[in-house]
């Protein structure tokens, strides 16, 4: 019986933690679902012009000092990245809101080869549009020196 046990309480903690690396982000409110609809058409489905007239506002102020302000540059931009990077994805792990402002933690990658970048994106929703935007993008290491993946966690969902 304890060996049932054993085996049975390593297979859950193994089932736990391959459900926590699988984790996706769920929408829990308007914003969360706006934003994440945004960034399965933009980045997934690879359609930036679309995406861009159907969720950014007529404003939009870009935080990224490599980016200017408004739609046309982020459009221009990835829709000469996807002609380039026709297999690249976005994995969003998880969705944070709160007010006006929503965050999604993700991870980008170019292709199967690409180890990818880790990604947090916040987003500043007004009148149903995105409206502003502020990122931290860095990239996925080999190795950690701490042991921990860049996504997995206790709150990975």
């Amino acid at each position: 019986m304890k060996k049932y046990l054993s085996v049975l309480l390593l297979f859950c903690t193994v089932a736990a933690c391959r459900l926590d690396l699988q984790a996706q982000a769920v929408p829990k409110n308007a914003n969360e679902r706006l934003v994440l609809d945004f960034y399965n058409l933009a980045f997934n489905a690879h359609k930036p012009a679309e995406a861009a007239q159907r969720y950014i506002g007529a404003t939009y102020i870009q935080h990224n000092p490599l980016v200017p302000n408004g739609s046309a540059p982020f459009v221009n931009y990835f829709a000469a990245f996807f002609q380039t990077h026709p297999t690249a994805a976005l994995d969003m792990v998880r969705v944070i809101s709160e007010g006006d402002l929503v965050v999604v933690h993700s991870k980008f990658t170019t292709g199967p080869q690409d180890r990818g970048q880790a990604i947090i994106d916040i987003f500043r929703v007004a009148d149903g549009k995105i409206v502003e935007h502020w990122d931290v993008i860095q990239p996925i290491p080999e190795q950690s020196a701490n042991g921990n993946t860049m996504f997995a966690g206790n709150n990975a969902h």
